[in-house]
């Protein structure tokens, strides 16, 4: 099968992510003696710095690795919660109905940093100062500026100028536009960094208690400080056409931590999946398995209607049990045992037939009629049903309609001994809130995916994960650890990898050859994102598609988005076989991501 790539072979270390100057720095780590848990956090700040429109050191970032040493596949949550002034009753206050898509309200605490250093402390190897070197290096001296990057600045450099007065003076001094592939420099970032090494450093030359000073200055000391005083200082413009003033505090920094946790698994064909719990969409990846679990998949065309139509219509019969039973499992009873059981999915496998579904179906589960209810008379009154015709905002595609709209990257990591790591750091990307000038960094906006409505799964409660769309993944294959694999993309992110997945599995396709074939994706389901439309029965498709599939999807009644080639998703991928060959491959979609190895 043609491929616009190779996949990467190779026996030392790969290291892929979505931007090659990232996974050039992860192997410099490998290069340099460190194991894949230093490769993945060195690629994660460097993708702060070289995709400023799709993360920053404001946002978060989960993590599912497998630790070699000790043999455990576990994940780190870096998720953080919302702060202890967001309420429900505040925001209504300020005559809110929904969470804004951006400005200080829509901020929860910053989890990325403290997830990376624990990473870093409980499994890497090198020190911290070598580790955030790449970073420092391409945030103080530059990097050449993504044209997507300078497209989303340019689209917002008169709303910065009227608004967001610190992020006109940053990205656009003067007035003038970066320009694509010239040097960019976040100097005020490396100083930020770079205090923070000076701080850590002073706790003598032990490793760990380094780690541990810089965790303090991030969360206890200057930055949380910093973070405070903006957030009340400044009334910040929002997509809700308002001025509002965050909450967020340095308390909230200082009383909350990363967080391992359990994955939640499932077994499929040889395979057991590893994903984030219900405060994320990982488990929207595994319910949808155990839908397809009755069905034929290795007998049809892996880029034919029937795959296309059969996991489209199980993801909505997902999707629409993610919107009624998922949140943050320390606030709400989830019932994924349930969800994923057998008896409950033999019954749901039979609401798929050969017509796309329009509606909205979720599962009934005693005890939980109530909760049901609830949730969709909200979804009812508040998200609302985008023109069927309206083009999609989904932020990777490569004709960026919407330049308000952020982002995520990915990283994924794997070295000789079989450590492995899969991470996707988003939020604090330039659209989402000014910049700080004292940090170099913009907040993130999660917070928009919480409900302002009372008793739902998703409700706004100071303290509560909100249910984010990050969801890395990790499998085993015959018990053994095998993949790393994730792409950005909001709601869509499940979708592309469960295409990616299915095709690598059922029908043997290689890594690359799995990422470059035609993708597609649904937005049926309310969207985690401000607004929170839906399209029912939505489904876009690259026209790569041969056009007899279009056509046949056409007649089975979906109401079809037809994408250019090569515009939806950014994939990456690594394996490691049995006999020790390391495996990794990226998109050529959008031209950044890359995979490196040896």
């Amino acid at each position: 099968m043609f491929t616009t790539r190779p996949e990467i072979l190779g026996t030392f270390g790969v290291v892929t992510s979505t931007h090659w100057l990232a996974s050039s720095s992860g192997m410099a780590m490998l290069e340099a003696g460190g194991n894949a848990f230093d490769a993945a956090v060195a690629a994660g700040f460097v993708l702060q710095v070289v995709e400023p429109h799709l993360v920053g050191p404001g946002g978060e970032v989960p993590i599912i690795f497998h630790s070699a040493r000790s043999g455990e596949t576990r994940v780190l949550c870096g998720q953080g919660p919302a702060p202890a002034g967001a309420t429900i009753e505040h925001y209504r206050r300020e005559g809110l109905t929904l969470v804004p898509g951006n400005g200080l309200l829509a901020t929860v605490v910053p989890g990325a940093f403290d997830a990376w250093m624990q990473l870093l402390r409980d499994y890497g190897t090198l020190p911290l100062a070598k580790v955030l070197a790449p970073a420092i290096h391409y945030a103080e001296r530059g990097h050449p500026l993504l044209p997507r990057a300078a497209a989303t600045i340019a689209g917002l450099a008169d709303f910065f100028a009227r608004e967001w007065p610190t992020s006109a003076a940053f990205f656009t001094p003067g007035g003038r536009l970066p320009q694509p592939g010239a040097l960019f420099r976040n100097e005020a970032l490396a100083a930020t960094w770079r205090r923070i090494l000076r701080e850590a450093e002073s706790a003598g030359p032990d490793r760990e208690a380094q780690i541990e000073k810089a965790r303090h200055a991030f969360y206890r000391g200057f930055v949380a400080e910093e973070i405070e005083r903006f957030a009340r200082a400044n009334a910040v413009m929002d997509e809700s056409g308002g001025r509002h003033r965050g909450v967020i505090t340095a308390d909230d920094l200082a009383g909350w931590q990363a967080a391992y946790e359990e994955p939640l698994s499932y077994d499929y064909c040889g395979h057991r999946l590893h994903k984030t719990g219900p405060w994320g969409q990982g488990p929207v990846f595994l319910q949808t398995l155990a839908l397809l679990k009755g069905f034929d998949l290795a007998a049809m065309d892996p880029a034919g209607p029937d795959l296309v139509h059969t996991l489209v219509e199980a993801m909505k019969l997902a999707f629409a049990d993610r919107e009624v039973y998922y949140g943050d499992p320390a606030f709400v009873d989830v019932p994924t045992a349930h969800l994923l059981s057998d008896t409950y999915n033999e019954d749901r496998r039979r609401l798929i037939g050969e017509r796309a579904c329009l509606a909205l179906i979720p599962g009934c589960i005693p005890g939980y009629e109530a909760q049901a209810r609830r949730v969709m008379a909200a979804l009812e009154r508040l998200s609302g049903t985008a023109d069927p015709d309206a083009a999609s905002n989904e932020p990777t595609l490569a004709d960026m309609r919407s330049a308000r709209r952020g982002d995520t990257v990915h990283v994924d990591a794997i070295d000789a001994a079989g450590n492995m790591v899969a991470a996707m750091p988003s939020g604090g990307w330039l659209q989402s809130s000014p910049i700080i000038p004292a940090l170099g960094f913009m907040l993130n906006s999660r917070a928009q995916m919480f409900w302002l409505e009372p008793n739902l799964p998703a409700s706004l409660a100071p303290g509560k994960r909100p249910r984010t769309t990050l969801t890395p993944s990790l499998a085993h294959r015959e018990g053994k650890p095998y993949m790393v694999f994730g792409t950005p993309g909001g709601d869509q992110q499940e979708q592309w990898q469960l295409l990616f997945f299915l095709r690598h599995v059922h029908h043997g396709l290689n890594l690359q050859e799995a990422i470059d074939m035609p993708m597609a994706h649904t937005a049926h389901f309310p969207s985690s994102f401000y607004p929170r439309q839906r399209r029912p029965g939505h489904l876009a498709l690259e026209e790569s598609f041969a056009p007899a599939t279009i056509e046949a999807l056409r007649a089975r009644g979906h109401s079809l988005e037809r994408m250019p080639e090569w515009s939806i998703g950014r994939m990456v991928a690594a394996a490691r076989g049995p006999d020790g060959i390391l495996r990794a491959a990226a998109t050529p979609r959008l031209m950044q991501a890359y995979a490196v190895g040896r």
